[in-house]
């Protein structure tokens, strides 16, 4: 079945060059797949020009030439910004003419316009941010909230925990995905006020909770999904970051230092590639604005081309598995 998918082209800090190359690269892999890409429309058609790719029959450009900056307000978007490229992105997911919305920009922006226009599922208080990390299992740990609430209710981390075991259900097949709450130890007494009414909420809930994990947990693959409020979980996200990064520099660093490591280098470098491969964050880009009554996915703001190609990914698969579907069936279940 043909569906589409709009994609914001002016978001994020390179835009079109980056946005319009992962595009075409989807409709070559993905048969199914239309795509509405939403921007500057002179400018679109000179990327598609330069791709060779000005005439694809499942290709859609909606012109605008207002777009959403990356250190721009959400309240100044929402009132000044009503023709951008990411508002009109989220438009088509509104109006059913997209499937999901894919956008770089300015995150503050796109929560905020999205949960304007598409409002919130039943049932659910607040949307969360959800991404995935790699863990040492070979497998990915659902990690949620983000960052969209720096401070939330123990019910609303039981909506969360809910909407990250749906999403982890459809995305892996799992039919009752481990729940792990993030805590500063594994004992039901550790932890703040909400953190142990939380830990009760989810005992009592009908989602396959695990207790209480820690931060490494998220890399042992302890459980399927993690839940936390938005602050512990984006210092999480940007730790994790800055880490990687820093390994990164360090394993360069050591193996430039004279020529013996070089030839080191130079005799490991397929172990080096896989190693990278495994750990590269572009393939994991793509978080999921989960809890609004449409798909809406977040790619970093510096993705390459493909990284934001891995963002469409996630929302083609969030789309095909019916994720909004089975949050609101689970959350009927627990509010019974």
């Amino acid at each position: 079945m043909q569906y589409s998918i709009a994609i914001d082209v002016m978001g994020g800090d390179h835009g079109i060059k980056v946005t319009v190359p992962a595009a075409i690269q989807i409709l070559q892999q993905y048969l199914e797949i239309n795509i509405i890409l939403v921007g500057n429309e002179i400018e679109i058609k000179k990327s598609l020009s330069k791709l060779k790719e000005s005439n694809h029959p499942r290709l859609t450009i909606i012109n605008t030439t207002q777009s959403v900056e990356m250190d721009e307000s959400p309240q100044s978007a929402l009132k000044n910004k009503k023709s951008s490229s990411m508002r009109l992105a989220i438009n088509l997911v509104k109006s059913n003419e997209a499937a999901a919305c894919v956008s770089a920009g300015n995150t503050g922006a796109l929560m905020a316009t999205a949960r304007f226009v598409l409002k919130m599922l039943p049932g659910i208080e607040r949307p969360a941010i959800a991404s995935n990390f790699p863990n040492r299992n070979g497998g990915v740990t659902c990690v949620l909230d983000l960052g969209a609430n720096t401070d939330s209710t123990p019910d609303q981390l039981l909506q969360f925990s809910v909407m990250g075991a749906m999403l982890t259900s459809a995305l892996t097949r799992k039919k009752n995905p481990s729940v792990g709450l993030l805590n500063i130890g594994s004992e039901d007494i550790k932890g703040n006020e909400v953190v142990k009414k939380t830990f009760v909420l989810l005992k009592e809930s009908h989602l396959n909770f695990y207790g209480n994990v820690e931060g490494d947990d998220i890399f042992k693959g302890t459980t399927d999904v993690v839940v936390c409020d938005g602050f512990v979980g984006n210092v999480a996200l940007k730790t994790t970051e800055g880490v990687l990064r820093m390994f990164g520099n360090f394993l360069s660093a050591e193996y430039k230092k004279n020529w013996v490591t070089k030839i080191i280098a130079l005799i490991s470098l397929s172990l080096l590639k896989s190693f990278r491969k495994r750990l590269d964050p572009r393939r994991y880009n793509g978080a999921s604005f989960l809890g609004l009554n449409g798909i809406v996915i977040k790619s970093h703001g510096g993705a390459d081309i493909l990284a934001f190609k891995t963002a469409i990914i996630t929302a083609i698969e969030e789309s095909e598995n019916k994720v909004l579907e089975k949050i609101k069936k689970q959350i009927k279940i627990e509010s019974n």
